[in-house]
């Protein structure tokens, strides 16, 4: 407007002016910008003719530079003289009173809004700034929030900014009402939704603060939950959100139609089905007679275009169309396929590495360069890249080849996440007591996927220093070697199993040898050194006949062999899929000590629901001497506490000694475990917080298990990777003790790094 009034203003004057060819130009009023940066704004030139035309285009094109709050053109003989009044700069931005954010997150928003330290100050981009600090707030229900803003003058034409907010209480959701349902309850509708009311962990979930995309989602969620169970026809009639006088109650009401109950009637395909129906009919999860479910129409369209992309069809598409009776209360569904063009990949990109080399990344893919497109390879190598471990977030897209509808690019987009440590940290655990912890830790070092890893920790029980180096492809076929060095001290007086200790130091070279995608052998060469020390009391009877036998210093030379297959969809929250590891340690001829020594693990998780997980475990261990040797009593197996068979004492199951009841160990080992783990109720599904159920079974014996001598326990637990550490607490009950056994119900662990 200000430009509009000077035009009209200069046009007003220039009635009274004669044209002039302009000789020079002269800029008056500057204190931070340069004249060039006036002359290069400045549609007119030294030479051009001077016409009230002219003048409106100069002062319209020197306000939309935004650097001044008033422009003005004047004459003085040939000379244009432009007067400029610049907009002051902003020399600090300041924001106090915020509690829900970080400071500097909302200096980051004002400046996505244009308002930041040096940049030219406008009244509209602080009002935008404000707006922008508003809708934060409103995100997190502060329905009462105050902004006041204030500009200093400053000197040198700058101007200090300074924000004041009242974030008020926080908006709670009073009420969430569902009308029009008849089949099912509302409480049963209300579970599926992530917005509630308050509960006692609002604190956490922040479940009970409304926003329009929370809503939004859950009307998605409560669409699905219906079209799952044969309601094809349901429908959202309305949504009202209302918010009390003190804008601090929060009320949801929505008018829902539920329509009738569907059954399939009948499944056809149309399109071009490339001869094969028959394989295509086989993948239906949703068949004839079977009630209409949304969710199994979905996984038919993927698993059909999953088969089309597995032989090259790399943008095929099902379109489902349906034939609804509404007499009979039944549908008919044409499944429409478009296949489109075969293609091949041309190339393949990576993006979004910024520590981790290409070379890591790329000898994961299993879809190579040059070849047909195949989906199959695609989703192996998206799973093999996130096994790596390195990244947060691993997605594969694909992108048309312009102009080329047989060719497709692929590109890998990765999330880095932090992976090396220093780490100089304490713990707490009902078996370790307090330990302390020193070292580094780097899976990805240099970002050449090799693992360094430097520890010691001290803890009353276990103490340990360990060097470790692996390089996961050693040979470019994937054969990985590994090395490390280790001294171990077993303290058994803090543990309760007598008055001694252990000391273990030794070391080890270990080559691994994938055979299959999923699965991979070991070989390793060990050498280690063990020494008894025996503590005031003295050693139990079984020790003091070792001793006698070996004397209290061994050393022994060991092949190790293993073999583990991990098919696991994660390796944090798995809901399916299994994972087994076997090891098998075993001394070579000729030493004092002889022996083999056997672990086997076996972990498998199916899905029970979209939330519950069902898990079951065993854990079986033998070892036997060999030449007619003994079996090295340091080498004894354990049972009992939270990571063995919870409600019973760390360490404290199997045979105890004759002089003083302490627990020995044994030379056999099984503990089974079954479990079902499910979020934690309020916290939706994260990840983070599971809570389980859990039945356990297990023991350890001398020579043989016995499955008649088994102690079984049942409870409940909740893992938490917390911000201070992971956490794990369990409270178990044993339902088939004896007497002399230790009973621990409440076991925990904690630690963390820092």
């Amino acid at each position: 407007m200000l430009a509009g009034l000077a035009t009209l203003a200069w046009s007003a004057q220039a009635l009274a002016f004669s044209p002039f060819v302009i000789r020079d130009i002269r800029v008056q009023g500057l204190q931070r910008t340069e004249a060039g940066t006036v002359f290069g704004y400045l549609p007119i030139r030294v030479g051009d003719e001077f016409t009230p035309a002219r003048a409106s285009e100069a002062i319209k094109a020197l306000y939309a530079t935004g650097f001044f709050k008033d422009v003005h053109l004047a004459q003085d003989g040939d000379v244009l003289v432009v007067r400029v009044d610049e907009r002051p700069a902003i020399a600090s931005v300041d924001v106090s009173g915020s509690r829900e954010f970080d400071a500097d997150a909302l200096k980051k928003a004002m400046r996505q809004a244009g308002l930041a330290e040096a940049r030219i100050f406008d009244r509209s981009v602080l009002d935008k700034a404000e707006q922008e600090i508003r809708r934060q707030y409103l995100s997190r229900g502060k329905y009462s929030v105050k902004i006041t803003s204030s500009v200093t003058p400053m000197a040198r034409n700058r101007v200090a900014v300074s924000m004041a907010i009242e974030e008020g209480a926080s908006a709670r959701i009073a009420q969430i009402r569902i009308l029009g349902n008849k089949v099912f309850k509302e409480s049963e509708l209300l579970d599926q939704l992530k917005l509630t009311t308050p509960n006692w962990l609002s604190w956490y979930t922040k479940t009970d603060q409304y926003s329009r995309e929370k809503l939004a989602g859950d009307l998605e969620t409560l669409r699905s939950f219906y079209l799952n169970r044969g309601y094809l026809e349901f429908g959202i009639e309305s949504t009202q959100v209302s918010i009390d006088p003190a804008r601090e109650k929060v009320y949801v009401t929505l008018a829902i139609k539920e329509g009738e109950r569907y059954k399939v009637r009948d499944i056809k395909f149309g399109g071009n089905t490339l001869g094969r129906e028959e394989q295509f009919r086989k993948a239906l999860a949703l068949k004839p007679g079977d009630t209409f479910s949304g969710e199994k129409l979905s996984q038919t369209e993927k698993k059909i275009t999953d088969d089309l992309g597995a032989i090259g069809y790399a943008f095929a598409s099902v379109n489902p169309v349906p034939t609804i009776d509404r007499e009979k209360r039944e549908v008919d569904y044409t499944l429409n396929i478009d296949p489109g063009r075969r293609a091949y990949v041309r190339r393949i990109t990576i993006a979004g590495n910024q520590r981790t080399r290409d070379e890591v990344i790329r000898r994961e893919l299993r879809q190579f360069e040059g070849a047909w497109f195949d989906s199959d390879k695609i989703a192996l190598s998206r799973d093999r890249v996130e096994r790596l471990g390195y990244f947060t977030d691993v997605q594969i897209q694909n992108v048309p080849v312009p102009g080329v509808p047989d060719q497709v690019d692929l590109v890998v987009k990765v999330t880095e996440r932090a992976t090396g440590q220093m780490k100089f940290g304490a713990g707490y655990s009902s078996t370790e007591k307090m330990l302390l912890m020193v070292g580094m830790e780097e899976p990805n070092f240099l970002g050449t996927g090799n693992t360094l890893g430097i520890d010691v920790n001290t803890g009353q029980t276990q103490r340990t220093a360990s060097v470790s180096y692996v390089n996961p492809y050693f040979t470019q076929d994937g054969v990985s070697l590994g090395t490390d060095v280790y001294s171990r001290t077993f303290n058994a007086y803090n543990s309760g199993l007598g008055d001694y200790r252990i000391r273990s130091a030794g070391g080890g070279l270990r080559l691994g040898i994938p055979y299959t995608e999923l699965d991979r052998v070991s070989f390793g060469l060990v050498f280690e050194q063990n020494q008894i020390k025996p503590g005031t009391n003295g050693l139990p009877q079984r020790y003091i006949d070792y001793v006698n036998q070996f004397g209290d210093n061994s050393h022994a030379w060991l092949a190790t062999l293993g073999w583990s297959r991990d098919s696991r969809d994660s390796g944090i929250a798995p809901t399916r899929g299994a994972i087994q590891r076997l090891n098998v340690d075993v001394t070579f001829p000729g030493q004092d000590l002889s022996y083999y020594r056997a672990t086997y693990q076996h972990a498998w998780y199916t899905p029970l629901t979209k939330d519950y997980t069902f898990s079951l475990s065993a854990d079986v261990g033998y070892g036997r001497g060999l030449s007619g040797k003994p079996y090295p009593v340091f080498k004894n197996f354990y049972a009992g506490g939270i990571n063995s068979v919870r409600g019973f004492g760390s360490n404290s199951l199997g045979p105890r000694d004759v002089k003083d009841n302490n627990p020995l160990g044994g030379t056999a080992s099984f503990a089974a475990s079954a479990e079902i783990l499910f979020p934690l109720p309020g916290t939706g599904n994260d990840k983070t917080v599971r809570a389980f159920l859990f039945a356990d079974a297990g023991n350890v014996f001398d020579n043989r298990i016995d499955f008649g001598e088994l102690r079984y326990s049942v409870g409940a637990g909740i893992n938490w990777l917390s911000p201070v550490g992971p956490l794990k607490l369990s409270l178990g009950y044993p339902v088939k003790r004896k007497p002399g056994d230790d009973t621990q119900r409440v076991q925990f662990e904690i630690g963390t790094a820092f």
